[in-house]
C-alpha cells in the first residue's frame, strides 16, 4: 500500500537513512514501495532522550532506521525496557511495554515507535508527581 506524505514548507524527513528537506512550498510525496520513513517531528535526537521512555523510543528508532545493521540498538532497547518495566506497576502501562517488546521482536519497529510515544505522557505525569 503506498504511503502519502504531505510536507510543510521546509519540513525534513528521513527516507531509508537519507535526510531530505521539502522546498519552500507545501508538497505531497507518494512512496510506492516499503521504505523506512520518519517525519521530522518523530525524530528524537540523542540529547533529547533524557527519560526512560524516551531512551526506549530512541533505541527503537535506531533499529527502525538501521534495520538489521547493528545489534547495539537492540541491546540498548532490551536494557532500557527491562529497567522501565521493573519500575512500573501500572498494568496498562506494563501491557503496552509487552506489546512494544513483541513488535520489536517481530521487526515491526514503526508500530513499536507509535506505541512508545504513548508512554511519554504517563511517564511525564509520574515524573512530575510530588506527594
Amino acid at each position: 500500500m503506498p504511503l502519502k506524505l504531505s510536507l510543510k514548507p521546509g519540513e525534513k524527513f528521513v527516507l531509508n537513512g537519507a535526510v531530505l528537506a521539502n522546498g519552500d512550498k507545501r508538497t505531497s510525496l507518494v512512496i510506492q514501495n516499503k521504505a523506512c520513513v520518519l517525519r521530522e517531528k518523530d525524530i528524537l535526537q540523542p540529547e533529547d532522550a533524557n527519560t526512560p521512555a524516551r531512551r526506549i523510543y530512541l533505541a527503537v528508532m535506531m533499529m527502525y532506521l538501521d534495520g538489521e545493521a547493528s545489534q547495539e540498538p537492540y541491546n540498548e532497547f532490551a536494557l532500557r525496557m527491562t529497567e522501565f518495566m521493573g519500575a512500573i506497576q501500572t498494568p496498562s502501562i506494563l501491557s503496552m511495554c509487552v506489546d512494544i517488546s513483541r513488535d520489536v521482536a517481530l521487526g515491526n519497529y514503526y508500530k513499536a515507535l507509535i506505541a512508545c510515544r504513548k508512554l511519554f505522557e504517563p511517564e511525564r505525569e509520574r515524573l512530575s508527581y510530588e506527594p
